[in-house]
Parts: C-alpha cells; sequence; structure tokens
C-alpha cells in the first residue's frame, strides 16, 4: 500500500514503516503527526485519486529527529571590481516514519 500525500507544500511518495526527510516542521521529537492532505491511495489492486484530496484519507506518522544538510557554498564575484563574497546555507530537515495509511 502506497499514498502520495501533501506535507510542507511538498510531494511524498510514502508506504507504512518507511523513513522519510522532510522540510522542517515544528513539532517535537516524538510527537505524532496525522496528514490529511492525501492525493493518491493504492495498492496492488486499486489506485483512489483525489479531487484534489481523497476524502477520509489520513497518514499518521512520527517524528524520529531534525537534521541539518551539508552545507552548499554559495559563491559571488564580479569580475575586475574585487568584488567577492563566500557564504554558507544548510537547509533544515525533519525525519518521520509512516506508522499507517487509512
Amino acid at each position: 500500500m502506497y499514498a502520495v500525500v501533501k506535507i510542507a507544500g511538498q510531494q511524498f511518495k510514502v508506504a507504512p514503516s518507511e523513513k522519510i526527510y522532510v522540510p522542517r516542521l515544528k513539532s517535537d521529537v516524538g510527537a505524532k503527526l496525522t496528514f490529511d492532505q492525501v492525493l493518491v491511495l493504492g495498492d496492488e489492486n486499486k489506485t483512489t485519486v483525489g479531487k484534489p484530496y481523497v476524502s477520509g484519507a489520513k497518514v499518521q506518522a512520527t517524528v524520529l529527529k531534525h537534521v541539518k544538510d551539508e552545507t552548499v557554498i554559495v559563491l559571488k564575484k564580479k569580475k575586475r571590481k574585487g568584488y567577492r563574497v563566500r557564504n554558507g546555507h544548510r537547509q533544515q530537515y525533519t525525519e518521520i516514519e509512516i506508522n499507517s495509511l487509512a
């Protein structure tokens, strides 16, 4: 069984007992989350497509941890002007585990 669910403005294909990284959520570690914006719900026999969401479908998940991605270096330079700027950025993610699809 699988579902396509909308989390923090992005779409993810999820299955039970799967661990995924999503953009940082404002939830504590160990918190139980429910996502009701399910776009597609399916298994090996039947697939249900929502208009825009599947009515009554929910995805239960648990927050495992909050992590940061590797550093991305951003360089800016203008030739012959002596202008150089070097910045770094680390994107924040939340790791969640999908408990059930209903």
